[in-house]
């Protein structure tokens, strides 16, 4: 079986300190990926499921759905505002900026019990190339 046919999923707590479970999470999901892709992922991960927790609300889901040549990041809360980027200060503001500027698209679901922030990462830029 392939990385890119399995959806995996993970639910979570509230408590900010689960933050190092799904690093360590998203590791050992995207061990057959490139260091770059994997850390990038980690980062991404790290940024939205953080604002999930600060700024959203229960229940919490992280998903990551691979592709043939990209890496769909999802985490769900069940908060109903809408995540915003704010100017950065010493208290944050700086996640949404860096998802941004890590993924080739990213944005936001409204959904009737919360919302998904999603990101799309480039795994493979010549996917028809590597098959040769």
């Amino acid at each position: 079986m392939k990385l890119r046919d399995v959806r995996h999923e993970l639910g979570i707590s509230a408590e900010l300190s689960e933050l190092a479970r799904v690093r360590h999470w998203v590791r050992s999901v995207l061990c057959g990926l490139p260091a770059n892709v994997v850390s990038t992922a980690v980062m991404v991960v790290d940024e939205l499921t953080s604002n999930a927790l600060r700024h959203g609300r229960a229940p919490y889901h992280v998903r990551l759905l691979p592709g043939a040549a990209k890496l769909r990041i999802e985490v769900d809360d069940g908060g109903g505002e809408t995540a915003r980027r704010r100017a950065p200060s010493d208290h944050g503001g700086r996640g949404l900026l860096l998802v941004e500027r890590c993924a080739a698209a990213w944005g936001q679901l409204r959904r009737p019990s919360g919302k998904t922030l999603w990101a799309e990462l480039v795994t493979d830029p010549d996917p028809a190339g590597a098959r040769g």
